[in-house]
């Protein structure tokens, strides 16, 4: 299979690659698109370590604030570890597969992968970890749904299985050559994979874990508003290397997908600001940044496959949606997803994947649809990606939910969460209270 781009076989009718050598040579290594694939996947970590984490820890409250840098910091070691043992193999093993559904175990404890072996024209050595950083920041984006309540070792305990059971087979279908991919389904970065997965299961874990004590009577203000805005500024520039890097070339697919990255994140933020300042009189800065991350995840399904003018709309449809769908869920609905990863994550990552059925057409500035499909035939696969999705990460989520809980309680005591994380699960503080 030819890994230059995670969808090679959805890519593969728009982009004007060079030749592949015949089916009986071996791959050869292209040293610029390796150059750029390594740059990428440090990108990609850096909007884990330090990005999402200090973006995070500045929207808790002081008390709680080392207890979410400690999160994503273990997140990214445990990870790490499982996507070695048998995450990638889950993902991307090509041996075993059952109908697609998973990747077997042919790959595990990265069985194969050596300083020589090249996969389209990069080493597998990058692709496997470019992966990971995929890996690293899908469950990390979910911590954002229970924070300022969850005992540590629950967090990390669920945050591995559900890597396991929720992230690996959902990478599979729609990147490693499964049911969705084989479908046409058109996800160039992560939309279902990343977003609307994390999405979904913060919704879950929202519901399932409960409300913070005093929510919604109670104020809980970001404690540090610096802090937040500093990681929102890395997650934008990392996301270059999210999207750009989902080529896996340094090529004109590459390009085009930073170029409307960038527009999605801007357009997203204007979106954001315009609807909280005609609302409430004034702009904040937590919403400018609230709306780059609805823009950005939003265009993130559509960056390789839809052009300016259509990140310009998917962007604005973002910021204005994912505004009013937070505003929602927590003075309506009073779900208390504490980073609103759900009404960020989760609706865009729902509306950017059904968006970039439309936007891809070529009468729109798009690449145009696989196998001369139409935008209602493309319109349609997407719609069916987001259901599969969205039902296995809600469903398995549930259960990993209750399993951890069996097995090592999740939720802090009431008293504990009064006195803060930080001091309870870590015996430290952040801030002198």
């Amino acid at each position: 299979m030819d890994l230059r781009a995670k969808g090679s076989f959805l890519l593969a009718p728009f982009l004007a690659y060079a030749p592949l050598a015949g089916a009986a040579d071996a791959p050869k290594l292209d040293p610029a698109n390796t150059a750029w694939m390594i740059t990428a996947t440090v990108l990609v970590l850096f909007m884990t370590l330090p990005g999402l984490a200090l973006f995070y820890a500045g929207l808790v409250r002081a008390k709680n604030v080392l207890s979410v840098l400690m999160q994503c910091f273990a997140i990214t070691c445990v990870v790490t570890l499982a996507w070695v043992v048998c995450g990638y193999s889950l993902a991307f093993g090509d041996g075993g597969g059952l109908q697609g559904w998973y990747g077997g175990w042919d790959k595990s404890f990265l069985a194969g992968v050596a300083v020589a072996t090249v996969k389209g024209s990069i080493p597998e050595t990058v692709f496997a970890m470019f992966q990971m950083t995929f890996a690293i920041i899908t469950p990390a984006l979910v911590i954002g749904a229970y924070a300022e309540r969850v005992r540590f070792p629950g967090m990390l305990l669920f945050s591995l299985l559900w890597l396991l059971l929720v992230y690996c087979p959902i990478a599979h279908w729609v990147w490693g050559d499964g049911w969705l991919q084989k479908m046409g389904v058109m996800d160039f970065a992560g939309g279902t994979v990343v977003h609307l997965n994390a999405g979904m299961a913060a919704l879950v874990c929202a519901l399932v874990l409960g409300r913070r004590r005093g929510f919604p009577e109670t104020a809980m203000p970001p404690h540090n508003m610096t802090m937040t805005v500093t990681g929102a500024c890395m997650l934008w520039v990392g996301w270059f290397g999210f999207n750009a890097g989902s080529a896996l070339a340094a090529d004109g697919a590459a390009g085009m997908a930073m170029l409307v990255t960038h527009i999605g994140a801007a357009s997203g933020s204007l979106a954001w600001l315009a609807c909280e300042w005609l609302r409430y009189g004034k702009p904040s800065v937590l919403g400018i940044v609230t709306g780059m991350v609805a823009g950005l995840g939003t265009i993130t399904p559509g960056s390789g496959f839809v052009g300016p003018m259509g990140a310009i709309a998917i962007g604005g449809i973002a910021g204005v949606v994912c505004f009013f769908a937070t505003s929602w869920m927590k003075r309506s609905l009073k779900i208390d997803d504490s980073l609103d990863v759900t009404p960020v994550h989760g609706v865009g990552g729902v509306i950017g994947t059904v968006l970039t059925g439309v936007f891809a057409a070529a009468s729109l500035g798009g690449v145009g649809y696989p196998d001369k499909g139409t935008m209602g035939g493309q319109v349609l696969t997407q719609l069916t990606a987001v259901l599969a999705v969205a039902a296995w990460s809600g469903i398995v989520t549930w259960i990993l939910l209750k399993l951890t809980d069996a097995v090592t309680r999740m939720r802090v005591e009431p008293d504990q969460e009064t006195e803060g994380l930080d001091t309870v699960e870590h015996n430290e503080k952040g801030y002198n209270l």
